[in-house]
């Protein structure tokens, strides 16, 4: 099936089967114990899924996790067991809810994670099995949005939208990841989605050319990882790099690892304790530390500001965006450089469900000079970017 006729496919779902996946789906698996639940994952994703439930008052009876430092513990209260313990005191009483995300390990294949941990629990002997997507639709307002997982009754609503990023995309590749995304967000099918590509996350050599001049700006650098791989590739052949990273955990990491480096090249390099936006204003972040730092909430207060305004007197070559969902913003606070310069642009596209069709639609509108790629660089819809790129750095012609 040809990714068009399969995209007007999942656009005709009938709305009346979505509407009743999100209202039931979870009762249909779970009843008569919809609120007697073993959650199977004992890290991040989990102690969230925790601390909602018991919000709505819910508590769940135990932790599942198959790491043993932690079986026989109690995370948040409540007790840490093996899944072969959970599955033989609960296997007839309660709900398992998968509550692991990501975090693949080595021996599942690409997109399989969830269909693995429902195969060790049915092994064990569990007779109801639920993946966390349908709990957190069942409860959308404790939930949800969570990264790309919305209600999928709201993908339906925006038909025109989607086919029209859809048409934007430049190749198969591109054209049969965005069909395989929004089946995802539709109906949660994990195992649709393509492996994750081989190439370096930001620098995709079959796609876009190498600036000899480059002027990088990262927005969401993090503790200087995609400034490592930059620098790895690039040695001293390039004219700036712009760092912007607000979690101060982060931060000192990145302006550390930017102190190791020869005088010559960290001259170059500006490591700017910011967050872009469409304008200056501040917002909130939670100083985790992780690569995740929620913008817009948190404890810690850090200034936001348009890239039109940072860069007023530069010409960014490449702008990167893994802002945790502050693409948008910062796409509009990038208006005047897009449309003036038509920089090469890697944004993430995978923090909200929208983002997948929004993204592609802001940028078009801005500068139509631009040719778009899908690649996922990690599984289970995580790091998947839009490459928008000008028409003087292409390498692929489609």
């Amino acid at each position: 099936m040809s990714p068009e006729v399969e995209l007007e496919a999942l656009l005709n779902t009938d709305p009346e089967s979505v509407l009743d996946f999100e209202r039931h789906g979870f009762d249909r698996v779970a009843a008569p114990y919809a609120e007697s639940l073993v959650l199977f994952g004992a890290g991040n994703l989990g102690r969230m899924t925790l601390a909602k439930l018991r919000q709505i008052g819910i508590e769940p009876l135990a932790f599942a996790d198959n790491a043993k430092p932690v079986q026989g513990t109690k995370i948040d209260g409540i007790d840490v067991l093996s899944p072969a313990d959970a599955v033989a005191r609960y296997h007839d009483r309660a709900t398992f809810v998968t509550t692991i995300w990501g975090a693949v390990p080595r021996e599942v294949s690409a997109n399989r994670l969830q269909k693995h941990l429902r195969s060790q629990l049915e092994r064990l002997g569990c007779q109801r099995i639920a993946n966390f997507t349908a709990l957190y639709c069942k409860y959308p307002d404790a939930f949800l949005p969570y990264f790309a997982i919305d209600l999928p009754s709201r993908v339906l609503g925006r038909k025109d939208e989607i086919r029209r990023a859809f048409r934007l995309m430049a190749d198969e590749a591109s054209r049969r990841e965005f069909v395989a995304q929004v089946r995802h967000r539709l109906f949660q099918d994990f195992d649709g989605l393509p492996p994750a590509v081989e190439e370096e996350q930001y620098f995709c050599d079959s796609l876009f050319a190498s600036d000899p001049h480059e002027v990088f700006v990262d927005c969401g650098a993090f503790d200087g990882d995609t400034l490592k791989v930059f620098l790895e590739r690039k040695g001293d052949g390039f004219d700036h790099y712009y760092a912007l990273e607000p979690d101060p955990l982060n931060f000192e990491k990145l302006r550390a690892y930017v102190e190791t480096l020869p005088t010559a090249v960290a001259a170059r390099i500006s490591a700017l304790p910011l967050a872009s936006s469409d304008r200056r204003t501040k917002t909130r972040i939670d100083p985790s530390g992780l690569a995740s730092s929620r913008i817009g909430q948190g404890s810690v207060e850090v200034d936001c500001v348009p890239l039109d305004e940072l860069l007023a007197e530069h010409v960014p070559t490449t702008i990167k965006m893994d802002v945790e969902g502050a693409e948008f913003e910062t796409l509009k606070g990038a208006r005047g450089l897009i449309q003036a310069h038509s920089p090469l642009l890697n944004v993430c596209v995978y923090h909200t469900q929208d983002h997948l069709w929004v993204l592609p639609l802001l940028i078009q509108s801005m500068n139509p000079d631009y040719h778009y790629y899908l690649r996922p660089h990690k599984n289970e819809v995580f790091d998947l970017v839009c490459y928008a790129v000008p028409k003087h750095r292409l390498v692929l012609v489609r």
